[in-house]
């Protein structure tokens, strides 16, 4: 009886198993069907990558940086570093035109690799070392797609009569809709996105220029442009780690200068634009009354509202497109990040990609909600800290590709993308990232610690880390291939 009960119980578990399978089969064919994206760290083949229009790339990149996170950088410059309207958009203006290069170089590698950027740095990184820069860019894009919900969900409340809580789960709830269906719902989105969105500041920047004031404040010095130079380069370099996620599927023989160049431009554009206007703003707040109680607690939605009460209740529209403007950078980063989890740990690249859109979405949503009321002091110190380590992984990448490939694609096998022995150790590149920090960690300046050189100099942490890192990686890479031989 008890071995009829034992095989009875096996094949219940076994039916139930299989039942299982077919649901999930079921689910996931008629997934593909509707074109929700699967794919996930896999290269992409080169006959899927047939896409030309480079006008897809631009607005990609113009509408996730249209948003109000844009905006609230910008106001750090003169509430938080104590900087003039002139001193902070000169800032504002050199330190993205410079950061902006790497992010808008990789976009190039996808039409040529198929590959999504974090998996293409396994050829510096090595198999393993990868997954090191992929924890670093998950947590990075959890930290921003937090901020952007908190200031979402802030900006909501402002007009709605709602709680921030309810309005973080709803750019939650948007933010994972379209991360889940994939690149071609992202491309969609981003391509209508951006004209709501750029009306908003416009609409701000018309009825409040006659209240903008550049109050007079003492000469800055070298420590205030460069520790605030570091905050402008950890919001814009960071985007380097998921570039060639979103042009993985373009033709390989578009024009890569032609890639660049529309990369370049979305990224800038906005981005300059929207700082420049929120430093604008933060000076601006104390002198009119209205704008001043709106910023209460550093509130960004608040400030805003406030910018565009002249316009009655359209100004309250304007706001609740600019709420939802921050689903428009929280979908590209939560694609994102499904790809960095499979990088992160190899056996969930069997797990369709979608699957962790919803983790990460719940995962956000959850500490969006706790961490609500503590927004200006997180985005000052995580912007100058997560600048240093995406300093010294681009620097790396790129003496790999332009010194030791000599920036030829053919170099890199593509049928190795997941075979550890064929790929470099990767020891080199960690070494490198590890002991530039030798030199980063007295030249950082945060709320929490100041090194030596940083007193001096101001935040130049950023700066070290890529030099410092590209100084090392060569004679230690030149080591680790004689050693290993890849």
């Amino acid at each position: 009886m008890r071995g009829s009960k034992s095989f009875d119980e096996k094949n219940s578990f076994e039916d139930r198993t299989t039942s299982a399978s077919k649901v999930t089969r079921f689910l996931s064919e008629k997934l593909l069907a509707l074109g929700v994206e699967e794919r996930g760290i896999h290269p992409v083949a080169v006959e899927d990558r047939t896409e030309t229009q480079f006008i897809k790339i631009f607005f990609i990149w113009l509408s996730a940086n249209t948003n109000i996170l844009t905006f609230a950088s910008g106001t750090l410059g003169p509430v938080t570093f104590g900087l003039g309207l002139r001193d902070s958009c000169l800032v504002i203006l050199f330190f993205n035109l410079f950061c902006a290069v790497p992010p808008a170089y990789f976009t190039t590698w996808g039409p040529k690799l198929g590959f999504r950027q974090l998996c293409a740095s396994r050829y510096t990184f090595g198999y393993y070392g990868a997954m090191a820069p992929s924890f670093l860019a998950i947590t990075a894009g959890v930290i921003f797609s937090i901020l952007n919900s908190i200031l979402g969900g802030q900006a909501l409340s402002s007009v709605a009569n709602i709680s921030w809580t309810v309005g973080i789960v709803i750019i939650s709830v948007i933010s994972l809709f379209v991360s889940f269906c994939g690149i071609r719902a992202l491309n969609w989105f981003e391509n209508c996105v951006w004209v709501p969105l750029l009306l908003v500041f416009v609409v701000a920047a018309g009825v409040s220029g006659k209240d903008f004031v550049n109050t007079p404040t003492a000469p800055a010095t070298v420590a205030q442009y460069f520790s605030f130079g570091a905050t402008i380069a950890g919001n814009m370099i960071t985007w380097a780690a998921l570039s060639s996620d979103y042009t993985a599927y373009f033709h390989p023989r578009v024009s890569s200068w032609r890639m660049f160049v529309y990369s370049y431009l979305g990224l800038n554009i906005p981005t300059i634009t929207l700082q420049c206007l929120g430093a604008a703003a933060a000076i601006s707040a104390p002198s009119v009354p209205d704008w001043n109680a709106g910023y209460t607690d550093g509130n960004v939605g608040g400030l805003l509202n406030a910018m565009l009460s002249p316009v009655g209740k359209f100004g309250k529209v304007l706001v609740v497109f600019l709420s939802l403007s921050v689903t428009a950078t929280n979908a590209p980063a939560m694609y994102s990040m499904c790809i960095a989890i499979q990088t992160l740990i190899p056996p969930f690249a069997a797990v369709p990609r979608y699957v962790f859109s919803v983790f990460a979405s719940a995962v956000i949503a959850v500490l969006s909600i706790v961490g609500q009321h503590k927004f200006n002091a997180t985005l000052s110190n995580f912007l100058g800290i997560i600048g240093y380590w995406a300093g010294a992984w681009v620097s790396a990448i790129c003496v790999e590709h332009l010194y030791f490939r000599k920036g030829n694609f053919a170099l890199y096998d593509i049928r190795s993308w997941n075979v550890p022995s064929q790929l470099p150790l990767g020891a080199a590149a960690l070494g490198a990232s590890v002991l530039s920090f030798a030199l980063v960690i007295p030249s950082m300046s945060q709320v929490w610690y100041t090194g030596p050189i940083a007193r001096k100099t101001g935040d130049i942490g950023f700066e070290v880390a890529m030099t410092v890192t590209a100084l090392l990686y060569v004679p230690l890479r030149h080591l680790e291939k004689r050693w290993v031989g890849v």
